[in-house]
């Protein structure tokens, strides 16, 4: 998944833990990882996903890939997952905070369950597993880099996509306030913010069919979406040894994108009839996922 531009080996020793690793960017993102020598855990709510993932990663790469379940919701349950990682070999070296959940709607269709739906996962549940973690590293005296993958609506907002953009923002702010916290006891935080990587997951909630997203290549200066393997690359340069001094930065990586507006703001011509579509849709993708999450 990785370019030739790493060589062999560059992660070996590290332990790094992939939230949301199932699936997507975070797949991509262990894969590179085990693929660069590191020992990978990645957690999520659907066991058999997670087992397919973690063996299809070992048998490529000849990694050791464990997939834990895990909803990060429940800070019991993270603290948990935590205690049984470092009981499987030691304190992690590194964290994806990944795991997230979205959908478009419009602000004033959104109940609370919706908002919370959203915030839980990437707001709550990303700072219970950085906290879970951050107090082990810090307890052992370890040092360990951290990275939060955020969207460029952090700078020029999200709508249609409120919750999810005041959570990331939330994350954006935890990485620069930790980053001066936790920076004596030598744990680093960074951020990356992607703009279109189209991911299965995601697409089914952003992108259903008759949604305008405003967000074709057409409206990326670069003319394209991103490729996986450079996300990865921009991963696996944070988590390496040798950047040790880079901490507290959120790093966006849209070609060029966000600077031109890169929202969901083209989505307020549509109308009511649109938008009862576009929640049926979300809907069946939603149910699609609850009949693999284990019980």
């Amino acid at each position: 998944m990785t370019s030739t531009m790493f060589k062999d080996g560059l992660l070996k020793g590290k332990r790094i833990l992939v939230t949301g690793g199932g699936t997507g960017l975070g797949e991509v993102m262990a894969e590179a990882y085990a693929e660069l020598g590191s020992t990978v855990y990645i957690c999520g709510r659907r066991t058999g996903v997670l087992d397919e993932t973690a063996k299809k990663i070992a048998d490529k790469t000849g990694a050791k890939v464990k997939g834990i379940p895990c909803d990060i919701r429940v800070a019991e349950a993270v603290d948990d997952m935590i205690a049984q990682i470092w009981a499987d070999g030691g304190a992690l070296t590194g964290l994806v905070n990944n795991a997230a959940g979205n959908f478009i709607s419009r602000t004033k269709d959104l109940s609370p369950r919706g908002f919370n739906a959203i915030a839980d996962i990437v707001f709550r549940g990303s700072f219970y597993v950085t906290l879970a973690c951050g107090k082990r590293w810090i307890d052992e005296k370890k040092h360990a880099s951290v990275i939060s993958i955020l969207t460029t609506w952090i700078w020029n907002g999200g709508p249609f996509t409120v919750p999810s953009a005041m959570s990331k923002a939330g994350l954006n702010i935890m990485t620069k306030s930790l980053a001066t916290e936790w920076g004596p006891f030598g744990i680093r935080l960074n951020a990356i913010a992607p703009g279109p990587f189209p991911t299965k997951g995601a697409w089914e909630r952003l992108s259903p069919q008759g949604a305008n997203r405003g967000n074709s290549s057409n409206a990326i200066p670069m003319g394209r979406n991103g490729e996986m393997s450079e996300l990865a690359n921009l991963a696996v340069f944070l988590m390496a040894d040798g950047v040790d001094y880079l901490t507290g930065q959120t790093i966006a990586i849209d070609g060029a994108m966000h600077l031109t507006g890169g929202n969901f703001a083209a989505l307020s011509q549509l109308g009511d009839s649109d938008w009862e579509n576009i929640r049926n849709q979300i809907r069946g993708a939603n149910e699609k996922d609850k009949a693999q999450r284990a019980v």
